[in-house]
């Protein structure tokens, strides 16, 4: 009995293809526009897309910070990329949306919506595609480059949503809207 082999004569086995399978297929990524500029976030990291709109604001927080949403009964902080990535903060308009992203580290699990101008499209982007990220020349750090992904002629910034908040940040982020919404209902109750 022969055990049958590639044409490298290496023997065929499952648990030999499966990493180059999963190395050469196309990632999904939700594809959008910032600051006239189109940037990709791994699908698997998106919740949902919703409509932007009634935004709490907190006191006394980075300014990238634009508040907290109530996302059915669940405290959600919610960033303005542009403002992170060192810009100014976006203007809103009728296509602005807030992307749901949840983070997670470990155990713990954190939603966090980001301000984005509009959303484009999912596309499938092939890792031979994608180039490692740029030592300068970004509007923004590299840090929070996971790479430059080529679609139809035009680089796409691919983030890594991990270092654009840490989970450890936004859960300081999510324990001070908590406590300056409590404040902020006390006060209320206080002044009726």
């Amino acid at each position: 009995m022969s055990i049958p082999s590639t044409p490298a004569g290496l023997p065929a086995t499952g648990a030999a293809k499966a990493p180059v399978a999963v190395e050469a297929s196309p990632a999904q990524y939700l594809t959008f526009q910032l600051g006239g500029e189109m940037f990709a976030v791994g699908i698997l990291n998106i919740k949902e897309i919703i409509e932007y709109g009634s935004v709490t604001e907190i006191p006394m927080v980075p300014p990238f910070i634009r508040g907290v949403i109530n996302l059915r009964g669940a405290v959600v902080p919610v960033i303005d990329l542009a403002s992170r990535f060192g810009g100014k903060r976006s203007e809103v308009s009728r296509r602005t949306c807030i992307v749901i992203i949840e983070l997670a580290e470990g155990e713990e699990r954190q939603d966090i919506g980001v301000v984005v101008d509009s959303v484009s499209e999912v596309l499938e982007i092939p890792a031979s595609e994608i180039e490692p990220p740029p030592a300068f020349g970004a509007r923004i750090r590299a840090d929070f480059i996971k790479g430059m992904g080529k679609v139809n002629g035009r680089f796409v910034i691919i983030l890594d949503v991990a270092k654009v908040l840490s989970v450890d940040e936004i859960a300081s982020l999510s324990h001070l809207a908590g406590d300056a919404t409590g404040d902020a209902l006390a006060g209320s109750a206080g002044q009726a």
